[in-house]
Order: C-alpha cells, then sequence, then structure tokens
C-alpha cells in the first residue's frame, strides 16, 4: 500500500508540473474562466436580459453549444468498439483519452445548461427523488439521467483504468467489460434523447422531421473524432504520446464514411422541404436565402456548407486523410462546419418565423459570448489536467517527460 500511494504521489507530482509554455497555457484558461465567472454573475444580478434570447427566440448560444458538446460526448463510443470490443492495438492504446474528452464535454453540457436556465435554484427540479421531475412524461429528464448515467460510466471507466496503471498494473477486460457493452447503446442514447427533445416538438415544423435523430448521430460520429484527431496531433507533437499512425489512419477512415452519411441526411432533408415548397419552407428559406430581408445567417449556413463538403474530399481521398497536416485541416473543418451547422444554424431558425409570424434576429450578446468562452476553457482546463495526469500514470506511452 505505502507503494502505491508513493507511486500516486509521484503521478500527482508529475501531472501538475510543466515548462514555460504549460504555465502559459493554463494561466490563458484560467484568465478566460474568470471572465466567464465575471460575466455569469451579472447575468446572475440582471438576469437573462443581458443575453439575445428573447421570448421569439429563447434558446440560443448556450443550447447551441450544448447539442454540439451531446454529440462529441457521443463520439467516444467510435473509439471503444475497436479498442475493446475488436482488440484493436493502437487505437487501444489511447481509447482513454477518447473517453476523457466524452467526461469533459459532458461536463460542459452541464455548465451549459446551468447557465441558461437563468436562475440556478430552479436546477433542484431536475434533482433524481428530490426535485419534480415529471418522469417518465419529461424527456428533458430523460436527457438528465443519459447524461448523468453516460458521465458515471466514463468516469469510472477512465478511474479504474488510471488507477491500475498508477500501480503500474494493467486493466483487467472482465471486471470492466460491463460497463464498456452498457456504454455502447448509452452514448447513442445521450444524442438520440436530445434530438427527441427537438423532434417532438409539433409546432416547430423544422425540427419536427423523424430524420433529425439520425442527422444528430452523423454529425456527431463526425466532429467528436475530428476533435479527437486535433487533440491526439497535439498530444504527439507537444506532449511526447506515442500514438501508432494506423490509429489516426482508422479514426480518419471513420471520419470519411461519417461525414459522407451527415451530408447526405442533410441534402435529403433539403430536398423534402424545398421541393415540396409547403408553409413550413420558411425556417429554412431564412437560414440558406434569408426571409423577408432577414438574412443574419445566411453566409454563416453556406460557410458551414462548403466546410463540410471541403473536408468530405479530404477524407474521401486516401492521400490525403493519411498526411498529418490535411487529415488535420481536414478535421478543423469538419469541427467549425458542424459547429456552425449544428449549433446555430440548427437552433435558432427553429423558431423563426414565431407563432405570430414575427421575425426576431438572434445573435449573441457579448455576456453570452464570454460565458461561452470561459466554459469552453474551463472543459480545456479539465482536459489538460486529466491528460497530463494519464500521461504521468503511462510513463511507457510517452516520449519525453516534463511538457
Amino acid at each position: 500500500m505505502d507503494a502505491l500511494q508513493e507511486k500516486s504521489r509521484v503521478t500527482v507530482g508529475q501531472a501538475i508540473r510543466g515548462g514555460k509554455a504549460y504555465r502559459i497555457w493554463v494561466a490563458c484558461l484560467a484568465a478566460l474562466i474568470l471572465a466567464g465567472l465575471l460575466a455569469y454573475f451579472r447575468q446572475l444580478d440582471v438576469g437573462l436580459i443581458t443575453t439575445a434570447m428573447r421570448d421569439q427566440v429563447s434558446w440560443g448560444f448556450y443550447i447551441s453549444n450544448f447539442i454540439f458538446l451531446v454529440g462529441v460526448a457521443a463520439a467516444a463510443v467510435l473509439l471503444v468498439i475497436p479498442a475493446y470490443l475488436y482488440d484493436f492495438k493502437p487505437i487501444k492504446e489511447i481509447v482513454l483519452f477518447g473517453e476523457m474528452v466524452a467526461i469533459v464535454a459532458v461536463t460542459m453540457c452541464i455548465l451549459f445548461v446551468f447557465v441558461d436556465m437563468g436562475q440556478p435554484l430552479r436546477l433542484w427540479h431536475l434533482a433524481p427523488l428530490i426535485g419534480k421531475m415529471n418522469f417518465p412524461s419529461s424527456l428533458l429528464i430523460w436527457d438528465v439521467l443519459a447524461l448523468g448515467g453516460y458521465l458515471a460510466i466514463n468516469a469510472l471507466l477512465v478511474g479504474y483504468a488510471l488507477r491500475r496503471h498508477s500501480a503500474g498494473k494493467e486493466y483487467r477486460l472482465a471486471v470492466i467489460l460491463p460497463l464498456i457493452l452498457l456504454s455502447i447503446p448509452w452514448a447513442v442514447s445521450i444524442h438520440t434523447v436530445t434530438a427527441f427533445i427537438f423532434n417532438g416538438l409539433s409546432s416547430r415544423p423544422f425540427w419536427n422531421a423523424s430524420i433529425l435523430a439520425p442527422r444528430f448521430l452523423a454529425s456527431a460520429f463526425c466532429s467528436g473524432p475530428a476533435i479527437m484527431i486535433v487533440l491526439f496531433e497535439l498530444m504527439r507533437k507537444y506532449a511526447g504520446l506515442k500514438i501508432e499512425e494506423r490509429a489516426l489512419a482508422k479514426i480518419a477512415e471513420l471520419v470519411a464514411y461519417t461525414i459522407g452519411i451527415n451530408l447526405f441526411l442533410l441534402g435529403a432533408e433539403m430536398f423534402k422541404e424545398f421541393y415540396s415548397g409547403s408553409a413550413h419552407l420558411a425556417p429554412l428559406r431564412y437560414l440558406y436565402f434569408g426571409l423577408n430581408g432577414h438574412d443574419r445567417l445566411v453566409p454563416w449556413a453556406w460557410l458551414a456548407l462548403i466546410l463540410n463538403i471541403s473536408a468530405f474530399a479530404i477524407f474521401l481521398a486516401p492521400d490525403l486523410r493519411q498526411k498529418p497536416v490535411t487529415r488535420s485541416i481536414g478535421a478543423g473543418l469538419i469541427i467549425v462546419g458542424v459547429y456552425i451547422e449544428k449549433g446555430m444554424g440548427l437552433v435558432v431558425p427553429g423558431f423563426i418565423p414565431d407563432t405570430l409570424g414575427e421575425i426576431y434576429q438572434y445573435w449573441p450578446s457579448w455576456s453570452e459570448l464570454i460565458i461561452t468562452v470561459g466554459i469552453w476553457a474551463a472543459g480545456a482546463l479539465l482536459y489538460t489536467v486529466m491528460a497530463k495526469f494519464a500521461i504521468a500514470a503511462l510513463p511507457h506511452a510517452v516520449q519525453a517527460q516534463d511538457r
């Protein structure tokens, strides 16, 4: 036991140490988090009037980020399946870092819901066994349970693996196999339930489509791995993490399939709306061509489409997706493209026009932007600490220490 405690102390010490670049990075993130906290305290004092959300558009930038991050969290399953079920060694060596992405993404999702609710005392209504959850009729409660359960599953998997590695031992697959098998359908469920929250609103035709849940999953399974590609390239270059090229090549191949499916489903939805020409076309027309002179989101919608198509072309070509530079560029294009398409491009048009036929042009306020940046900084800091601890606990997986 003394040896284990000593090993753990050494691991923690390595995790909090770093060079000048590391300290600057942490200091910058801390400054952004502080700015976000100050903006949130002002929002808490004054109310949601500090945001640009109004009766006409009651979901905005916070929920846009929430939707994107739920997909990022669900995408960890694309590493879990080949790593554990098919014992693909190159991905098995890095799957821990993918599960950390899921933990951070779900944590950020919770933070975005927290700031979107306005008055934090309302959160007790969502607490199991304490609040009035309206279970099982409320889809929001299903989403809370799905996200909470998925966070617990990944935290247990990562915690067990890190504890074993910190003690200089390999984890036993038989111990965590039930959790692994449970995490696969659970990953699909968290984004499916999120899609159902939108899909079940019959008065919002832009969301009330059966194809919405498959679109959510397809976009999740390309944006999440794209983030992991960028993170793995950065950790391989700056943290000395040894990652086999076969692992990144396999992830890139999966991205090529999923981004293609995402574009196909988007095209199918656009064909249905534009070809039918029904009254339900208004939100999509507003998004891509403007409506009655209102066109604030039009350039962003076309930018997202161009970025996603360009990324598909990169990942479709084996020579391009196998080169680290072009692969990282393609991953970056997917991240930005899906972030726009699945965020503001999904949430805001659903409210346009409102039930009275009015058009309110929503755009996030400075308060929303600063709080959002603060939450992203908190997520980046959490992942930095977790990854650094994992690298310290896995000395056989690094090429150099104290980076």
